[in-house]
């Protein structure tokens, strides 16, 4: 038993040796996210049959980690079917995800196939198998909390089944900190404030505080991201407030001041 035992972490640790030289190749499929500067950062955009973290701070941000992870599914699988594992306790905690939101987003409710898992091993389980399934476009596993069973064996067991079946996975850590791991980025994202809408509109675009704390091949960085509803992709924003804003009276500058002295007296 010990000896077979041993064989067999030693096939395991050949396969991920060979699993993270391919992943060094140039040659590795990217789908570009949209935002020039990421993806030069990420040479192309995210990688694709690798594994991918999203982290956020607590359950105050998972609304805006899920539109994100929403974002990242739908750049890299635009026309097969994207897998969604969640645990219960996450659907308790922040409640069901909405089709008619996620359609706003850009992703097709029909190609998306929602899987609730009892426990975080069942979840890690259903992941597994849907990435070894090359039918797949993406996977996306949602774990709420701190967990032991989301190891560095369990990650390199997802990177194995992603790289052998070419289909990308998307781990969303809801209110956990990061641990080693075998993912080939890993981002914290933060909800950033959106710009005053026009009268016409009724909200402005998502935005996305997306901080790179690891890149396995390129640079880290942090940036405000819009994402585009209608063409599906990420775009620089720039913090310019279009809003006009009422102009002091230059005709009458001391009167202007007269008055507001009164009224600072009063």
């Amino acid at each position: 038993m010990t000896s077979a035992r041993m064989s067999a972490l030693a096939s395991l640790r050949g396969s991920i040796e060979r699993i993270e030289a391919q992943s060094g190749s140039p040659s590795l499929a990217r789908a570009a996210l949209g935002h020039a500067e990421l993806d030069a950062a990420l040479q192309g955009g995210l990688a694709l049959g690798a594994v991918h973290e999203v982290f956020c701070e607590g359950g105050r941000q998972s609304a805006a980690a899920t539109g994100f992870v929403a974002g990242l599914a739908r750049r890299v699988t635009p026309r097969r079917p994207l897998i969604w594992v969640r645990q219960d306790f996450s659907e308790r905690e922040v409640g069901r995800l909405s089709m008619s939101g996620l359609a706003e987003l850009g992703l097709d409710p029909r190609r998306l196939v929602m899987v609730r898992a009892s426990d975080v091993e069942d979840a890690l389980r259903t992941t597994a198998d849907a990435l070894a399934c090359d039918a797949v476009g993406a996977v996306v596993l949602e774990v709420w909390g701190e967990t032991h069973k989301l190891d560095l064996v369990a990650s390199r067991k997802l990177t194995l089944a992603a790289q052998g079946a070419g289909v990308t996975g998307v781990l969303l850590r809801i209110a956990a900190s990061p641990a080693p791991s075998t993912a080939e980025t890993r981002w914290i994202v933060r909800a950033a404030h959106s710009p005053p809408a026009s009268p016409w509109q009724m909200w402005g675009a998502p935005l996305f505080d997306a901080e790179l704390v690891r890149n396995r091949h390129g640079p880290l960085g942090r940036w405000i991201m819009e994402w585009k509803c209608d063409e599906c992709l990420f775009s620089e924003f720039t913090a310019a407030d279009s809003q006009s804003v009422a102009a002091a009276p230059a005709h009458r500058p001391h009167q202007a001041r007269a008055q507001l002295q009164d009224r600072l007296a009063g």
